[in-house]
């Protein structure tokens, strides 16, 4: 008899673990997706057999097969069904707010509704990425109330946190470990069989309040990496230096097991930070610290690094007027900007966090007029408009800003771009698309985040 599992929220981790559990031989999976404007849509479109997540290798196939021909998933908005589950998973989105701070209406209700369904013997598996000791202390009293059943004795109750990336969604869920903090010995137990019966390499397991911390200590360890990296773009901009080569120089330190020189991965520069988990997770640490911690700490560190990475599309704005400025040019009285790019991520059609929503707010705020063009992304993604068509973007423009690399960006045939902008046309490149001794050849203007050897 088939193991049944619910899994709530059809977005890149509900997904794509949903169809993995769904090809075993184990596993019966229902999908549960609101019908909101923005992702309703998922519902009819995957029970069709159909993707909707663009460029994830693996992805279609595996949905194609799990629901047309095996017939182990399909997706449905009546929450109820998890009445019948073995396991419920919750990968609903876990936001926060204008002041940083966690906003989990969406965790709370689908908690709610859970409680009004849970059955005895159920494991309840929380995927989301939340505050450390959110499951503790928001997700376990909600359950117990609602339920009135006894965490640990009538059902199980663990954080087990992916590490998925757009682009590879598949492969990272079935070949990262995996961490498992149940909030007791059973509840551990219970994820460690589950995960076990899919993944491909080690299930760690530890306690839920231990996994929450390590999971946005990941993520915010890589964002002040990124905002080292940035500082230094900044710092190569005065001294007219390549941030690039530097980076490259860096990194070529050789690391040599035993023989002391430890790794140098010095990370790429940017026009700003985008994602569903590096703009929010070190204000999740600090939440959970300040609500949960016994003293406080102050993360002076990590603070100043999510600042950093903030402020970095109101740079790329400077780099603009710098260069106006620079060449000697007045402003015209309409000057036109296209904006290339709201994937936060090259080729992927994600635009959570997108920085492009920060960069267009400032060049709202300054009364300069733009256009907007992304390849992939789904307009009902992003609550601003844009265009697919690249030409129309940029035709009569006096500058394109480079926000995403998206690979159709790099194969662009620039010359022809230049014939259709304004004389004297300006490129910022917030992502090092271009080779810059090309584009000056060509007759552009060229100023790029890191590009210090280079003046307008």
């Amino acid at each position: 008899m088939a193991t049944k599992v619910a899994v709530i929220g059809m977005g890149y981790v509900g997904i794509p673990i949903a169809v993995l559990l769904a090809d075993t031989d184990i596993f019966e999976v229902i999908g549960i997706q609101r019908r909101s404007k923005r992702s309703g849509w998922k519902i009819d479109h995957i029970n069709q057999g159909k993707c909707p997540i663009k460029n994830e290798p693996g992805l279609p196939e595996l949905i194609t097969r799990v629901v047309k021909e095996k017939k182990t998933f399909s997706v449905t908005d009546d929450i109820s069904s998890v009445k019948a589950m073995d396991y419920v998973l919750i990968d609903v989105q876990t936001p926060t707010d204008e002041n940083n701070i966690p906003q989990y209406v969406s965790l709370k209700e689908v908690c709610h509704q859970i409680g009004e369904h849970l059955s005895k013997g159920t494991t309840v598996i929380i995927e989301s990425t939340c505050a450390p000791g959110t499951t503790d202390f928001i997700v376990k009293p909600i359950l117990e109330k609602i339920s009135g059943l006894e965490c640990e004795k009538d059902f199980f109750l663990a954080f087990a946190y992916e590490r998925v990336m757009v682009g590879r969604l598949i492969y990272n869920i079935l070949n990262y470990p995996r961490i498992v903090g149940g909030v007791g010995s059973k509840s551990s137990e219970k994820a460690v069989w589950f995960y076990k019966q899919v993944l491909k390499n080690d299930i760690i397991p530890t306690t839920a309040l231990t996994a929450e911390l390590a999971k946005v200590v990941e993520n915010t360890y890589r964002d002040v990496n990124v905002a080292f990296a940035n500082e230094i773009a900044l710092v190569c901009e005065s001294l007219g230096v390549d941030v690039y080569e530097v980076r490259k120089l860096v990194n070529n330190l050789p690391f040599i097991k035993g023989k002391g020189n430890p790794h140098r991965n010095m990370h790429l520069p940017g026009a700003g930070v985008g994602g569903h988990c590096l703009p929010k997770d070190p204000w999740l640490l600090k939440y959970g610290l300040t609500q949960y911690g016994k003293k406080a700490v102050k993360l002076n560190v990590v603070e100043a690094s999510r600042f950093r990475n903030m402020n970095m599309p109101r740079h790329v704005v400077t780099l603009l007027e710098e260069c106006f400025t620079e060449t000697n040019r007045q402003y015209p009285h309409d000057l036109k900007i296209a904006v290339l790019g709201v994937a936060f991520l090259e080729d992927s059609d994600d635009p959570r966090n997108t920085p492009t929503k920060d960069l267009i707010k400032l060049l709202d705020e300054k009364n300069y007029q733009y256009n907007v063009h992304d390849p992939h992304v789904r307009q009902e993604a992003v609550e601003f408009p844009f265009s697919t068509n690249l030409d129309e973007v940029i035709n009569d423009s006096d500058a394109f800003i480079v926000v995403t690399a998206h690979q159709e960006y790099k194969d662009m045939d620039l010359a022809h771009k230049k014939s259709i902008m304004r004389r004297n046309p300006i490129i910022i490149d917030g992502r090092r698309t271009f080779d810059p001794e090309e584009v000056v050849k060509l007759g552009f203007s060229y100023r790029g985040v890191g590009q210090g050897q280079f003046r307008c």
